[in-house]
C-alpha cells in the first residue's frame, strides 16, 4: 500500500503554478517543488503520474487567472475591445502564464476550433456581445471573434517573447484597425479567398 501523501494534488499544483509565473514551467521539477513544500519529491508522483501532468494542472489554473482578466468586460463600452486590451494586458503582466497557455508545445495539436473552446465563458460572452452590439449573425460574430482574437493573439506573443513593446496607445490603435477593418469586410458581405498563383504561369 502506498504511503499516504502529506499535500494534496491542489497544494502541488498552486506551488508549480506560483514557480511558473516566475520564472516558467522549465524552471519547475520535482525537487524545487518539494523543497518549497518542506518535504521530499516523492509525494509529487503518489498524486501525479508525471510532471506533464503537473503542467496540465498549472494550464488550468493559469486560464483561471485570465478569465480574472476579463471577466468584468460588459462593463465596458465597447466590451469586446476592452476584451482585447484585458488580453494584452495578461499578456504584458503574467508572461510566463501566457507562454504555458499558447506558447509552449502542447501534448498534442488542437484545432483552431478547440483553443477557442478552451477560452470558455469568455469567448462565449464576447460573441454574444458582438451579436448584440452590431447586429450580427451566429456565423458572422464567430469569424469576427476568431480573426481579431488571432490578431490580438500576434500582438501578445511578441511582447512575450520581448520582439515589442507597444504603448497603450499603440495597443487601442492596433485594437481598433483590427477589430474595425474585420468588421466592415464581414458587414460588406465583400469576403474572398484570395487564391495565390505563380505570375509566371498566369503570363503564359
Amino acid at each position: 500500500m502506498p504511503p499516504k501523501a502529506k499535500h494534496t494534488r491542489e497544494e502541488i499544483a498552486k506551488v508549480a503554478f506560483e514557480m511558473t509565473r516566475e520564472k516558467g514551467f522549465d524552471a519547475v521539477t520535482t525537487r524545487e517543488i518539494g523543497r518549497k513544500l518542506g518535504t521530499s519529491s516523492s509525494p509529487i508522483f503518489t498524486l501525479f503520474k508525471n510532471m506533464n501532468e503537473v503542467k496540465q494542472e498549472v494550464r488550468k489554473l493559469a486560464m483561471k487567472k485570465f478569465e480574472g482578466y476579463v471577466a468584468d468586460v460588459r462593463n465596458y463600452s465597447p466590451a469586446f475591445k476592452q476584451f482585447g486590451i484585458k488580453m494584452v494586458e495578461f499578456a504584458i503582466n503574467e508572461p510566463k502564464l501566457f507562454q504555458i497557455l499558447y506558447i509552449d508545445e502542447h501534448e498534442k495539436s488542437a484545432t483552431f476550433d478547440d483553443v477557442v473552446k478552451e477560452l470558455g465563458a469568455p469567448a462565449t460572452d464576447c460573441k454574444e456581445l458582438l451579436k448584440e452590439e452590431h447586429n450580427l449573425t451566429d456565423d458572422e460574430a464567430a469569424l469576427l471573434f476568431e480573426q481579431v482574437w488571432l490578431h490580438t493573439f500576434s500582438m501578445c506573443v511578441l511582447i512575450v517573447n520581448n520582439v515589442c513593446c507597444f504603448s497603450q496607445e499603440q495597443i487601442s490603435r492596433t485594437l481598433s484597425i483590427g477589430f474595425q477593418g474585420m468588421l466592415g469586410l464581414i458587414k460588406s458581405g465583400s469576403f474572398t479567398d484570395i487564391e495565390v498563383y505563380e505570375t509566371a504561369k498566369a503570363n503564359e
